[in-house]
């Protein structure tokens, strides 16, 4: 799928909620990446979206979620204005926008998201925010 297509089918997702009254929870994070893991004679098994937080600790990028991507909607998309790129899925009952200054997209034979486990442990992470009481700062109403 082209990137105008992509970026069509977000608006889109985008308008049809415009209308409702339903939760929007918005979260930045430092680094979005999508990757295409494959198996070991090179065919496609699934694509992902994992979302980092840099640790100045450590001096590099922890994990703090991941999505299987289920729907072309659901994939990072450029704006322009300011440089950012943003994802845009249905979530948990809510509307979910997460944001990052980075991507990258990578394929691998190695799930970015375990070999990150190695660094940090899966009950470490921060997780993304959960909707909480209509006027929290992160949350929005359409």
């Amino acid at each position: 799928m082209n990137g105008f297509a992509c970026l069509a089918l977000v608006a889109g997702s985008l308008m049809s909620a415009s209308g409702s009254d339903e939760t929007v929870v918005q979260q930045r994070v430092d680094l979005i990446e999508l990757n295409h893991f494959i198996d070991d004679s090179g065919r496609h098994v699934f694509d992902q979206i994992v979302f980092y937080d840099w640790s100045d600790v450590h001096k590099r990028y922890h994990v703090r979620a991941w999505r299987l991507v289920k729907s072309p909607t659901q994939l990072p998309v450029r704006h322009w204005n300011p440089t950012s790129y943003r994802c845009v899925w249905h979530d948990d009952g809510v509307l979910r926008e997460v944001w990052a200054p980075l991507f990258r997209e990578s394929w691998s034979q190695r799930d970015p998201e375990r070999e990150n486990r190695k660094l940090l442990a899966e009950d470490q992470r921060l997780e993304l925010r959960r909707p909480a009481v209509a006027g929290k700062a992160n949350l929005r109403r359409r």
